[in-house]
């Protein structure tokens, strides 16, 4: 794999993003993740996942400046694989705890809330789901996910504001479980995940499931008909001004 690395580590797969500084996603990084995904899910050595990103940034999300060259064929398919690898996430049954090193925006903060539980490193550093002001829909399944966690009313306001909160607020508001010091992130991150294995395996994972059934049978649901609204905004001449900027404002 180029983007990520796996190491297994006293039964707990260690899945490193690992594609340049800001983990920005890509269709080839999705891939791999997804197959780190089912690998960890079907090892039987395997008893939890530690999802990782670098110092600094988990991840930064979407990969907008390789977005935006994307043929129409191009982006359908990698909307398709990140809905596809999101599923595998949220449908994961083993322990699985993200340790949130930085930066989480959109994206970043989707892969981090398909966990269990979410480590976040303290610093001047965002969370949340900003796609509104960017000019992405966001599919009903994700906003399923983000309510999971934040609740009916503060994902509402916080997905159509496109709010993005500092790790004490994403703390308070129930983004994140945990706020350590970086040098903290990995051992608390550890003792989270030692936490869940040290149950009965079975009446674990069958609870997990349980709790998580409308979850899986939101992302389950035909994805078609929310990736072309997708694809059509994506498209829309407004959404390209917008995504020119931001792109323009990166490469400075």
């Amino acid at each position: 794999m180029s983007f990520i690395r796996i190491t297994i580590e006293d039964r707990i797969a260690h899945v490193h993003l690992d594609r340049g500084k800001s983990n920005a996603i890509d269709q080839q990084m999705l891939e791999e993740l997804g197959q780190a995904v089912v690998d960890a899910q079907e090892n039987p050595a395997v008893e939890g996942l530690l999802l990782h990103g670098n110092e600094g940034f988990f991840s930064a999300g979407l990969d907008l400046i390789a977005l935006y060259d994307y043929s129409e064929d191009e982006v359908r398919r990698f909307w398709h694989t990140f809905m596809d690898v999101i599923r595998k996430l949220v449908a994961f049954d083993k322990p699985a705890v993200a340790a949130i090193s930085g930066h989480s925006p959109a994206g970043g903060c989707v892969l981090a809330i398909c966990c269990d539980y979410r480590v976040m490193a303290d610093g001047d550093f965002i969370i949340g789901l900003n796609e509104v002001p960017v000019g992405i829909i966001v599919p009903d399944s994700i906003f399923q996910l983000y309510r999971f966690w934040l609740g009916a009313a503060k994902a509402y306001h916080f997905l159509l504001e496109g709010r993005l909160l500092k790790p004490r607020e994403a703390l308070e508001a129930g983004l994140v479980d945990e706020v350590v010091d970086m040098r903290s992130i990995r051992t608390a991150a550890v003792r989270q995940l030692r936490k869940y294995t040290q149950y009965e395996r079975n009446a674990w994972r069958q609870s997990k499931r349980n709790m998580r059934q409308q979850l899986i049978a939101a992302f389950d649901a035909n994805q078609t008909e929310i990736i072309d609204a997708v694809l059509k905004q994506w498209w829309s001449p407004a959404t390209r001004a917008i995504l020119k900027t931001i792109i323009d404002n990166l490469k400075k």
